[in-house]
């Protein structure tokens, strides 16, 4: 079974992000349980690192206030990795409140660290929950986007 980060990032997500759990587990036991999933150790410390990223690169962007007018200009590599419909989705959830620019910014750079080739709107509906997660007061945010991810809508553009 071939797996990636992303897939051990959802496994963790749906397993540990929503429950009532108030159990302490440590990277160890989250390491035991990852292997026993049938995960590679080099993937889950890939999503390990990612993890530690998400929650350190809040101050790596510094967006000025008149940004919010601007144009998102896609480079080379952003373009060859989010199609079309994949800039479209985020800049559809900017436009519905649900990502403020700083969050788009963070979005791409950590759907970038994934070294995936090219991604897909659910992957994308999976690492932008796991991003409002991440943020305090984002909850009202983190339910729109709940919504979006586990509801029946496919095609949120038109």
């Amino acid at each position: 079974m071939k797996e990636n980060v992303l897939d051990v990032l959802i496994y963790l997500f749906e397993t540990y992000a929503n429950t009532n759990d108030q159990q302490d587990h440590s990277e160890n036991q989250l390491l035991i349980k990852l292997r026993s999933a049938g995960f590679s150790h080099i993937e889950i410390d890939r999503a390990m690192d990612w993890l530690d990223s998400l929650v350190q690169i809040e101050n790596k962007f510094d967006l000025d206030t008149q940004a919010e007018t601007c144009t998102r200009i896609y480079n080379d590599i952003e373009l060859s990795r989010l199609n079309s419909s994949c800039r479209g989705f985020i800049s559809n959830l900017e436009h519905r409140g649900i990502l403020s620019l700083k969050q788009r910014e963070i979005l791409i750079d950590r759907l970038l660290a994934l070294e995936t080739a090219a991604f897909d709107i659910e992957q994308i509906k999976w690492i932008v929950l796991m991003l409002l997660f991440s943020q305090p007061g984002q909850e009202a945010a983190y339910s729109k986007m709940e919504d979006l991810v586990f509801s029946s809508e496919t095609n949120m553009l038109h």
